[in-house]
């Protein structure tokens, strides 16, 4: 993840880089609260994690179906950080396209 903002970095002016970095810490999603909330829907509500990185079709799904069985989760367990650096990625080139 580190290395793709990075690369966003590199052609910022210092202002532009600085409003970048505020936002970006702002809006990313750290990958152990997704594990966390998928963990948790084991137990509580299956699809938390889902709505948190803004995939509301799935969660509402995972939600009503619990977890498609739960064997969603299961998977979303294993990818979870894969599940975390696309939505931290479409965070970055969004905030980059507008600074």
């Amino acid at each position: 993840e580190s290395l793709y903002v990075g690369k966003l970095f590199s052609d910022l002016t210092d202002e532009q880089a600085s409003k970048f970095a505020s936002v970006y810490r702002s809006r990313r999603k750290d990958p152990q609260t997704v594990l966390i909330t998928c963990i948790l829907g084991f137990f509580l509500i299956a699809g938390v994690h889902r709505l948190l990185l803004n995939q509301i079709g799935m969660g509402i799904l995972y939600i009503f179906t619990g977890g498609l069985c739960l064997i969603g989760t299961i998977v979303d367990l294993v990818n979870y950080k894969d599940m975390a650096f696309q939505y931290n990625r479409n965070v970055a080139q969004e905030i980059r396209s507008y600074v």
